[in-house]
């Protein structure tokens, strides 16, 4: 919430010096007319911080428990996190993508590089970077990234799905487990979700028998 700041302002008296001129004793000096102050202007409210528009998304998909309708929320979540809101930022992705594809990955790198120096909030890059990394088999790298994500956005389910795919191929099926009931809390209605999390309660289930 922006912390709305308040000027104080502050006037100052100003004094007048005495005539050198002699007066007769009898004489009284007229008083000067006091000066007509302008009223000082109303204090202009700031407008309102405008609202994070993903926060009513990830409320409508924290609360759907419809596969088809909660995917289709998502696809709202993941499109409106895609656009940087920048053009320069926007491009930069496009030829990342294009590169990835291509398997120019290199290039692809440098122009996602770009990407998060130009503008760090925006969490996309980390993430397309951190997908990147993870295809290469730069896992150190890619959970880096997942981390950049995470301390931007922490309910960026693509990240936290990313997250629980390397600790599962690591053998940490614990802390896999909390990163899957973990995106559960974000998105409680993806079937793949559910499924990994009952998959790894059960393996750790057994493994304590």
């Amino acid at each position: 919430m922006r912390c709305f700041r308040f000027a104080t302002l502050i006037l100052g008296t100003a004094l007048l010096a005495t005539p050198g001129w002699a007066q007769a004793p009898d004489a009284v000096a007229p008083s000067p007319a006091p000066e007509a102050t302008a009223p000082s202007p109303a204090p202009q409210a700031e407008a309102p911080e405008p609202a994070n528009p993903l926060d009513p998304l990830f409320e409508a998909l924290k609360r759907e428990r419809n596969p088809e309708k909660a995917r289709g929320i998502a696809s709202q979540i993941a499109a409106e996190m895609s656009d940087s809101g920048s053009p320069t930022v926007n491009l930069l992705m496009q030829w990342a993508s294009t590169a990835a594809e291509e398997k120019r990955n290199a290039a692809a790198l440098d122009f996602l590089d770009r990407a998060t120096l130009l503008q760090p909030a925006y969490t996309e890059a980390w993430n397309r970077r951190a997908t990147l990394h993870y295809t290469m088999g730069n896992k150190r790298k890619s959970m880096g990234d997942i981390n950049e994500v995470l301390k931007r956005e922490p309910r960026h389910f693509g990240a936290i799905a990313g997250m629980a795919a390397i600790l599962t191929e690591a053998g940490e099926d614990e802390l896999a487990l909390k990163a899957w009931e973990r995106y559960l809390e974000v998105y409680p209605a993806d079937r793949d979700a559910q499924e990994a999390v009952t998959k790894i309660s059960e393996k750790l289930a057994g493994s304590r028998t």
